[in-house]
């Protein structure tokens, strides 16, 4: 029997984690909660739940000793490229001291613990065409205090591990879609628009942003499943991407999610949804964690983008 600590668990990934491990049958699940707990309100009864914010290293201390996990998946961070841009050190200063603190109390109660550090395909940041697809030793050109957060992160564990001899396994995921994402990405935002529209509280038009862009998109189903091969199977110290191996552009999204909209919609473009940097087009290359885990994408990318404005059509309707 395992015993696993999600920080973050009612976030979107995290509830989906929660939900996964308890479904296997040698994992118990705790986690850290700081926010709703909608997203879990369903598994309440079967989790260790520990409301804390983790920014103090005394109460992540206190959590371990109380918790004893033999393995650490760290989900919480602020999450949003646009709002690192808006509040750059709020962003720096909640992920970095946040990683650091799972890492210091992992070293100081509970060594033989394993933890996955969550990056982020932004680290990569300014890819040029010929460096497609994308691999773990593509350099890092961050284009986004969130993006440079998430490097911090990374190399936290990656010190930790050479340091303090910690089993830290690092994973960098692609854009990951799901319902329960909140608004603020591009997909849930669209989706929200769209439902919206549908029940008449707002005019039938969806206002967007850059539509050319492309990126390599996973349904969270399958993200979390890679997470779980990568500690319990991944090497220590390593890094392994995480994403399909195919990109696909907002504006495919866009008119996939059109195509299932029950009225007629307009399509304007919104100067304040544009980013100041975007890259034209990332492909992950996840062969490292296919070789070593058997790792493959399950859930089609329709499939996803149907679960995510169902998702919004329920939440418009409460």
């Amino acid at each position: 029997m395992l015993k696993a600590l999600i920080t973050g668990i009612s976030g979107f990934v995290g509830s989906y984690l929660a939900e996964y491990l308890l479904e296997q049958p040698n994992w118990q699940v705790a986690g850290t909660v700081f926010g709703p707990y909608a997203n879990i309100a369903d598994l309440r009864g079967k989790l260790e739940l520990y409301p804390a914010e983790l920014s103090r290293l005394e109460v992540m201390t206190f959590i371990l000793e109380q918790c004893r996990p033999d393995v650490i998946f760290h989900l919480a961070a602020q999450p949003l490229v646009q709002l690192s841009r808006q509040d750059p050190w709020g962003t720096l200063e909640t992920n970095i001291r946040v990683q650091l603190n799972v890492l210091e109390g992992v070293a100081q109660v509970k060594p033989d613990c394993r933890v996955l550090v969550v990056g982020s395909a932004e680290e990569y940041g300014l890819v040029a065409a010929d460096e497609l697809p994308i691999d773990e030793n593509t350099p890092f050109r961050p284009l986004s205090p969130y993006a440079t957060s998430k490097i911090v992160q990374d190399l936290l564990g990656l010190q930790y591990y050479l340091t303090h001899h910690l089993h830290v396994v690092r994973v960098r995921p692609f854009n990951h879609i799901g319902p329960r994402q909140r608004s603020g990405f591009v997909t849930p935002d669209l989706a929200q628009q769209i439902a919206k529209a549908e029940m008449g509280l707002q005019p039938p038009m969806v206002k967007v942003g850059n539509l050319t862009t492309r990126r390599d998109f996973s349904d969270v189903r399958d993200v979390i499943r890679a997470y779980v091969l990568a500690i319990t199977q991944g090497e220590a110290g390593q890094v392994y991407n995480v994403g399909s191996g195919r990109s696909h552009s907002i504006q495919e999204v866009l008119d996939s999610l059109l195509a299932l909209s029950q009225v007629p919609i307009e399509v304007r473009q919104d100067p304040q949804r544009m980013r100041p940097s975007d890259v034209p087009d990332m492909v992950c290359d996840a062969s490292r964690l296919r070789q070593k885990t058997g790792w493959q994408p399950a859930i089609p990318f329709e499939q996803s983008l149907r679960d995510v404005l169902e998702y919004w059509r329920a939440e418009v309707r409460k």
